[in-house]
């Protein structure tokens, strides 16, 4: 029984000797400790499994960053491995990087110039060939530099569901206001044709100003990415890191809402039409979170987000439709009331809004740790 006591305290303040509890969690991430190229990697990898400051008390230290010290001072090293610049920041941005950045804008810009210049079929030509190039033209940028996911996931991928719920958003941005009016008041009575004045009129100001704004949410994710590993290097505790680093991330992602503040403005100006800048705004604060958090390994909540805001939207052009079968009129009730209140952009700036609010939420808790910024290796 005595031995059984021993066992149960050595548990829970772990203390060397014969059982080395330092050199069993030594053992248990090896690869870890002999890729590590400082003390940081492995705190921030100990961090990714969930060790925490309380459990460093356990082994006699103070916190995650002084355990993996020692750790790090009683492991061999791989000598293959060698220091890494984005230890110190993330790597500058290349200039192709900034003309990817810029491509979706300016393919948008050149399509939007093409609506207004021809007319007829012509013009629907040129609409079809202008989304499909803009299209290619994020898929480019989103595939290279502060928006790709290089080290954490092949180029491109995401979780299921996270393209084609991306694509409906965006597509909804420019076609889903004005088939929602036309709905409400009994139509649509024909296909787009190209303009704002046709029977499913087409919301281009605020979508040129979302494929402009690629570059902006560039800059800003890189800008954050940078300014975090720039703390994980200086920091001394995950606690401090963690204080240091949420306003980084709430700075980039109010430097971004201005920015595509002022691209809304600039569009509605010069295209003359309503800048739209609830439905906008709303979800062009989705679009970069949830980028923000695919780029750093985490997947599903943006997933979860962006279909949730693209199933809402559906379900309420849906139930408008069904609201004119027999006896399903009340269906159509809330969606009436609100566009009649509000417009038909309450819809897609509430629908955003929410999972935009929810992934701040979460970014707010996930970006804000040690091991969101580290390599994955050294997660492992």
């Amino acid at each position: 029984m005595s031995d059984l006591a021993d066992h149960g305290r050595s548990a829970v303040a772990p203390r060397r000797g014969a059982a080395d509890p330092v050199k069993t969690l030594m053992h248990h991430h090896r690869e870890l400790c002999r890729r590590a190229v400082d003390p940081m990697e492995i705190a921030a990898g100990l961090e990714a499994h969930g060790v925490t400051d309380r459990t460093a008390a356990r082994f006699r230290h103070r916190d995650v960053f002084s355990l993996a010290e020692e750790m790090y001072a009683r492991s061999s090293h791989d000598d293959a491995v060698t220091p890494h610049p984005e230890r110190t920041g993330a790597p500058r941005l290349a200039p192709d990087q900034v003309l990817l950045s810029l491509l979706p804008g300016a393919l948008c810009a050149a399509a939007v110039a093409g609506l207004h210049l021809t007319g007829g079929r012509t013009r629907l030509a040129v609409a079809a060939a202008g989304v499909l190039a803009v299209a290619l033209g994020a898929r480019a940028a989103l595939r290279h530099g502060p928006l790709s996911t290089p080290g954490h996931t092949p180029p491109g991928t995401s979780a299921p569901g996270t393209r084609a719920a991306t694509y409906w958003l965006l597509a909804y941005a420019l076609l889903g206001d004005g088939l929602l009016a036309a709905t409400v008041a009994g139509g649509p009575d024909g296909l787009p044709d190209g303009t704002r004045a046709g029977a499913w009129p087409l919301t281009t100001a605020p979508f040129l100003a979302l494929a402009l704004a690629c570059a902006p949410a560039a800059w800003t994710a890189h800008l954050f990415t940078a300014r975090a590993r720039r703390r994980l290097a200086t920091s001394r505790g995950l606690e401090e890191f963690t204080a240091v680093v949420r306003p980084l991330l709430l700075g980039a992602f109010g430097l971004f809402l201005c920015a595509l503040t002022a691209l809304l403005a600039a569009c509605a100006a010069v295209l003359h039409e309503p800048a739209g800048y609830a439905q906008a705004l709303a979800l062009g604060a989705l679009l970069l979170l949830a980028r923000l958090l695919v780029t750093h390994g985490f997947t599903h909540a943006p997933a979860v987000a962006l279909g949730a805001a693209a199933a809402v939207e559906a379900l309420a052009q849906a139930t408008v439709l069904a609201g004119r079968l027999p006896g399903c009129g009340p269906l159509a009730g809330p969606v009436d009331t609100l566009v009649t209140a509000r417009g038909p952009g309450a819809v897609q700036a509430l629908a955003c809004a929410a999972a935009a609010l929810a992934l701040l939420a979460h970014a707010n808790r996930t970006l804000t740790r040690a091991s969101a910024h580290a390599r994955p290796e050294e997660q492992q």
